[in-house]
């Protein structure tokens, strides 16, 4: 609870104390045996006001101000008339004085917006540590100091200090040293990740070991910390459809029972139904019970409980508008590369043949691929060195290799040790005369040849990501009908791919085109809304055409963020599964509080009209309302079950 809602708790308490004790001094006779009767009556209006203006009199000033402004028909409105109505009941000495019943609708009102604040305090804290992640500095070497500057102030290339305990406050690239780094912020992941000489940092991590030095890739406003910010400052303004009905619904029915009040207040008495004081009192009570707070407040509450509870998961939601568009989700379609696979190649079988073995074979692979930088060749050498024993001291001595050079484009030729090598493809074989089979494995091959023998081949492919089987199955267990890749990449590639995965459909050998036509295609054929999954700048136009755009925010590139509705900030398809659920859960209790609100409203608002309930009951049908849906909106920032 923040200073503010402290002090006004204090405000409630010490007029609940008077309330409390003037109602004791009433009840006992105490008024009555002082000042006699009627001045027991006046006295009493007295005190009663006096614990009424400590608690309430902010909602008497905010209501003045909205009448001047021309906004009248708002809850300080209704509170404000039924209280002091209530009050001037006093010139109706035949009733029962209703005093104490405008004192403690007021009061009561009071409880159920402190109530509110401290709630919506509560669901702002998991958006509010959001916020946290940005640094309030950086340090920058300098004549062999360390200086703290403004994150602003530092260059693309500058190197940055970060000791432990500090936030990463720009992306870049480690260039000396080694740690652990909290992501927990970003990703929700709670296990840190190891990072060394070469890892890529991205902003709005915790270093929690060693002091690391780090080149920047990004200006600080166009770091991953920096975008996140702007996607959560952001979000509030993009409202849901059920949250602007609920706004508009505000706006029509609030002046509607105002008008209804006066009515009932004025028509039957003039029409000769009853007394006057009877219909007033009722169309007071009225007004009380008609208070849309509950609706008003536990609606944006729920959508604003989903959107921090799924920042928790790394999941960040742009608006209500996408989440609400989410639950409707019955087709999810991805992109495959860096989307479902990793994006980056890697040896996936070593099939050597001839005598030699496995070992022998990337070795040779790896020192003849040793000048190269294509993408296949880095894959082969990592492989090779990545399968040594971390003491073995492995290296690729360029010593052993001589004559190396391209092969028309087909691969390379090099002697290594004295034997002649050829790494690359069939036609590379065929060329020299060597032939070479086929393999049951998908992927690039690349076959090897020593002297003129063909002895073996190495496989290498995008892998795909380790949670990506889980995230289909995960998805069809959530009541998504079906799940489609779309990829530019090789057809027997992407068949693979979609078998392993259980995908119900795939398409390959798409252009960026191609897989707009697509979605086009798929979006005509879905029931419900589509969601593109995607990471690359070749995917932005699919994410916006979607109904649902979902990026990979922690490798995917600044296009695609930019133009997803909610993006994925560990890069994990399994959390789209996660995030549809959060999306359907609070929907669900969207429309539970909108029917329980506006149900007992009804219900004790007919009650008010025929004079069976009471200002009492209609205490409780306003302030017991809005506190039961304010409780259950904020079961919306519960994400542990989802």
């Amino acid at each position: 609870m923040n200073k503010k809602q402290k002090k006004w708790l204090k405000r409630i308490l010490l007029a609940l104390a008077l309330f409390f004790t003037v109602m004791a001094l009433d009840e006992f006779g105490v008024l009555a045996s002082i000042f006699g009767e009627p001045g027991a009556l006046y006295a009493s209006f007295a005190l009663y006001l006096i614990p009424y203006l400590i608690a309430g009199h902010d909602v008497l000033l905010k209501a003045w101000r909205n009448i001047r402004r021309g906004e009248a028909f708002d809850e300080s409105f209704l509170m404000a008339v039924a209280t002091i109505g209530a009050f001037a009941m006093i010139f109706f000495p035949e009733t029962e004085p209703h005093m104490a019943e405008g004192a403690a609708v007021m009061l009561f009102y009071q409880v159920g917006e402190l109530f509110q604040s401290y709630a919506v305090g509560k669901s702002r804290k998991s958006i509010a540590a959001m916020m946290d992640i940005a640094p309030d500095y950086a340090n920058i070497e300098r004549d062999g100091a360390i200086v703290e500057v403004d994150p602003d102030e530092v260059q693309v290339g500058d190197i940055i200090v970060v000791k432990p305990g500090e936030r990463v406050p720009i992306d870049g690239v480690v260039v000396d040293g080694t740690s652990q780094l909290d992501t927990a912020a970003l990703t929700g992941e709670s296990v840190p990740r190891h990072i060394e000489v070469g890892g890529e940092v991205i902003s709005g991590c915790i270093n929690m070991t060693g002091v690391l030095r780090i080149r920047t890739t990004k200006l600080f406003g166009a770091s991953t910390v920096s975008r996140i910010l702007e996607l959560v400052e952001n979000a509030s303004e993009k409202k849901a459809r059920t949250e602007n009905f609920i706004t508009r619904f505000a706006r029509v029915y609030t002046p509607i029972v105002t008008l209804a009040a006066v009515a009932i207040a004025v028509v039957p008495p003039l029409l000769g139904m009853g007394a006057w004081a009877d219909w007033i009192l009722r169309g007071l009570t009225f007004l009380v019970v008609s208070c849309p707070c509950a609706l008003v407040i536990s609606v944006p509450l729920s959508f604003f409980g989903g959107i921090g509870g799924a920042s928790r998961l790394g999941i960040l939601v742009k608006g209500s508008n996408y989440l609400e568009a989410l639950s409707e989700v019955d087709t999810v379609v991805f992109d495959k590369t860096g989307t479902l696979t990793s994006g980056t190649f890697g040896v996936v079988g070593v099939h050597p043949a001839g005598g030699i073995d496995g070992d022998q074979l990337l070795a040779m692979a790896a020192h003849a691929e040793a000048f190269s930088d294509h993408p296949i060749a880095l894959s082969v050498k990592k492989a090779y060195l990545d399968e040594a024993p971390a003491d073995s001291g492995r290296i690729i001595d360029q010593a052993r290799i001589e004559n190396a050079a391209e092969e028309s484009g087909h691969g390379v030729k090099a002697t290594v040790d004295g034997h002649a090598v050829l790494v690359g493809n069939d036609k590379l074989m065929s060329a020299h005369g060597i032939s070479c089979p086929d393999c049951e494995l998908t992927g690039t091959i690349l076959h090897v040849a020593i002297d003129g023998a063909y002895a073996g081949h190495i496989v290498i492919a995008d892998t795909v990501k380790d949670d990506a089987a889980q995230a289909i199955a995960d998805l069809h267990a959530a009541g998504v009908e079906r799940c489609i890749m779309l990829t530019g990449d090789r057809e027997e590639v992407a068949r693979s791919v979609a078998s392993d995965l259980g995908l119900d459909e795939y398409h390959a050998q798409l252009l960026p085109g191609d897989k707009v036509e697509q979605v086009e295609r798929i979006l005509d054929s879905a029931r419900g809304n589509l969601a593109f999954v995607g990471d690359g700048i070749n995917d932005a136009p699919v994410l916006t055409r979607a109904d649902v755009g979902i990026a990979m925010g922690a490798m995917g590139s600044d296009a695609a963020i930019e133009a997803a509705d909610i993006v994925l900030m560990d890069d994990k398809p399994s959390n789209i599964a996660r995030a549809i659920q959060v999306a359907r859960k609070t929907m669900r209790i969207v429309h539970q509080n909108i029917v329980f609100a506006i149900g007992v409203k009804l219900l004790i608002l007919a009650l008010a009209a025929v004079g069976i309930a009471n200002m009492w009951l209609a205490v409780l049908g306003d302030v017991g309302v809005a506190v039961i849906a304010i409780l259950n909106a904020m079961r919306a920032m519960n994400v542990k079950d989802c």
